[in-house]
């Protein structure tokens, strides 16, 4: 059963910006302040602008492919379903970590308000939120908005008020322990921004996904780094180092300085608003790691069933609470840094996978945001992530490490036996080998995804296109062979001889040239009897020699139609129009693998769809048998 797609544009938006503010700035300054001195404040900006690449990547690979576990989904597709489950398991594990502290963070901050257990508190919230999630996502967003409405408020209010108290003194030098201390540190702090690719885990659930994803993610990271940045110059600027090195609550203490104990207070409110945002978007990406590994059986399938009244995973959430729970009870210093080091590898395998995906050609990846300048940011996030983990400790190695042998006995235990599918990787070596790798059910899968995702409506002209001859031809052609070939194909589909079909093509052409541009000619008309249709797709890869000025033609369209059928004749032709004059139809028809590949051209492009007639009459002459 499908999610539902409950969530618009702002509810992206503050889920990853919840996602992202929580430790990341009201912990982690004080921290990275001792490492890099008043230089953290780069430190904070060049994380930022670093994430913005795993942004891109993020956003094209989850327009391409909005379903339900992000990450694990787009690996699986590119790199296997062994590398997949592998991801797919130590990500859900890794968020319901960060959920988990976030959650003691948050009942830390609590405490300036009420005096109970931490952990008790944080099993509390987790329950809350967990009810939430079970109530459906469009819940759970609203309660996210809310959030993180209030959060940003609180921020402003900070950095409007703090402002003034700022002492130059205090930033200067910038960099006391040498710029590549300012680096080192901008790897620390990377996580920080961890939350802003789990809104690809929740794809599937995001309306109009070709504009909200891409846009939300970006107004998110913007909207975040700005305010890191500026927060960050605040608490500097305002805290002596000798205090703001050794604080774990560096914007409390900072606020204190310009607002008094009512500064303390609320944004004490603002840091536990933000571990409870954080924890509540980590509790809806991690649950949906686990439904999309059972929908592929490398998890039992209960853990995929969905709740018929709210539309929402139901089992995988409850697990992801229980998991989270009993974390609460575990020390995190360094299962945080192991996140770290798996969500820098997250970054990393979706720069690989952009890349896998493009050069596998792979006919049905549709993009609908495209990361730009490729491949350079591809290679230089992978460059750049790579040189951030190495600033991680060998204990995050170490937990990476057994996580990963977790997650490979999963898959040899459990879906090794039941899992057999294509990906990208594969259409890479059959490119390179000419070995014939893959069964083509990843282009299906991509195509229904894009149907999907584009609301492309079944209309009479792709049930026609979907039962059509496909010709696919090697050798270039005269006109007159090309429609010798054509009447051949389609004579006892019509009911027309070959012979006298043929001379009516080439009649046809003498009066009126089909040659609707260089590389497209349409040869149509009327043929003889009643309730009938056909159309027939042909590729010419060396082209047919259509005459002067079109000696090279590549695709040609054929309809042939009785004469009552001449309304859906000219509809048909208006459909066909509209897919030529597409900017990138040439190279995907010579691109295209096979016939299915050519047929997937026509029923994937962009064009009027008439959704008064997804449904055939008996005598419509859909098809001519």
């Amino acid at each position: 059963m499908s999610l539902r797609k409950e969530l618009n544009l702002f509810d992206v938006f503050c889920i990853a910006t919840g996602a992202m503010v929580s430790s990341g700035i009201f912990i982690l300054p004080g921290i990275a302040h001792a490492r890099a001195g008043p230089g953290v404040i780069l430190s904070y900006l060049g994380a930022g602008i670093l994430a913005g690449v795993g942004m891109l990547n993020a956003a094209e690979l989850a327009t391409a492919m909005p379903r339900a576990g992000g990450d694990y989904f787009f690996i699986t597709r590119s790199l296997g379903p062994v590398i997949g489950s592998i991801s797919g398991l130590i990500n859900w594990f890794t968020l319901s970590l960060k959920s988990a502290f976030a959650l003691v963070g948050m009942a830390a901050f609590a405490r300036l308000f009420i005096s109970i257990d931490p952990r008790i508190t944080g099993i509390l919230l987790c329950f809350l939120f967990v009810m939430i999630n079970l109530a459906g996502t469009r819940h759970a967003g609203r309660a996210q908005v809310a959030l993180v409405t209030a959060l940003i408020v609180l921020m402003l209010v900070y950095i409007i008020t703090g402002f003034p108290s700022v002492k130059s003194s205090h930033l200067l030098p910038i960099f006391p322990y040498g710029f590549h201390r300012t680096l080192a540190t901008a790897g620390f702090v990377f996580v920080a921004y961890g939350g802003l690719i789990q809104i690809s885990g929740l794809a599937e659930e995001i309306k109009r996904p070709k504009k909200n994803i891409p846009l939300g993610m970006f107004m998110a990271l913007a909207v975040v780094t700005v305010l890191y940045t500026l927060m960050v110059l605040i608490t500097t600027g305002v805290l002596p180092s000798e205090t703001l090195d050794h604080s774990l609550t560096p914007i409390t203490d900072a606020a204190s300085q310009f607002m008094g104990a009512w500064g303390t207070r609320l944004l004490g409110a603002a840091a536990v608003l933000a571990f409870i945002s954080t924890a509540n978007a980590g509790i809806m990406a991690a649950s949906r790691y686990l439904l999309a590994l059972s929908r592929d059986d490398l998890l039992p399938r209960p853990l995929g069933r969905v709740g018929g009244r709210t539309g929402a995973p139901v089992l995988s959430t409850i697990v992801t609470g229980v998991f989270i729970s009993a974390a609460l009870f575990l020390k995190l210093d360094i299962l945080v840094e192991a996140a770290s080091l798996i969500l820098i590898l997250g970054f990393i395998l979706s720069c690989v996978c952009v890349i896998i995906l493009r050069e596998s050609r792979v006919q049905n990846y549709r993009p609908s945001f495209r990361a730009p300048l490729y491949p350079v940011p591809q290679l230089l996030g992978i460059l750049g992530f790579v040189l951030l983990v190495f600033e991680l400790g060998i204990e995050a190695y170490l937990i990476s490490a057994v996580l990963f042998l977790v997650g490979l006995g999963s898959y040899w235990a459990f879906g090794r036996k039941r899992v057999q599918r294509d990906y990208a990787l594969l259409h890479l070596l059959q490119r390179i080998t000419s070995r014939k790798l893959v069964t083509g059910s990843l282009e299906r899968e991509l195509k229904e995804i894009v149907r999907e995702r584009d609301n492309l409506v079944t209309d009479r002209f792709d049930r026609i296109v979907s039962a059509c001859p496909v010709v696919d031809l090697d050798d270039p052609l005269e006109r007159e062979d090309c429609f010798a070939l054509i009447a051949r194909t389609v004579a006892d589909r019509v009911g027309v001889p070959a012979e006298s079909l043929k001379q009516m093509l080439e009649e046809r052409e003498r009066v009126t040239s089909t040659v609707l541009t260089p590389f497209v000619a349409i040869p149509h008309m009327v043929i003889p009897g009643e309730k009938r249709f056909e159309i027939l797709l042909l590729r010419a890869r060396s082209g047919v020699d259509f005459g002067p000025g079109a000696r090279n033609v590549r695709a040609v369209f054929v309809l042939l139609g009785t004469l009552e059928q001449r309304n859906f004749h000219l509809r048909a032709l208006a459909a066909i129009a509209q897919l030529i004059h597409e900017s990138d139809f040439p190279d995907r028809w010579l691109a295209a693998a096979d016939e299915e590949g050519i047929r997937d051209v026509v029923l994937l492009g962009r064009r009027l769809r008439l959704a008064g007639e997804t449904r055939a009459k008996p005598d419509d002459g859909a098809g001519s048998h």
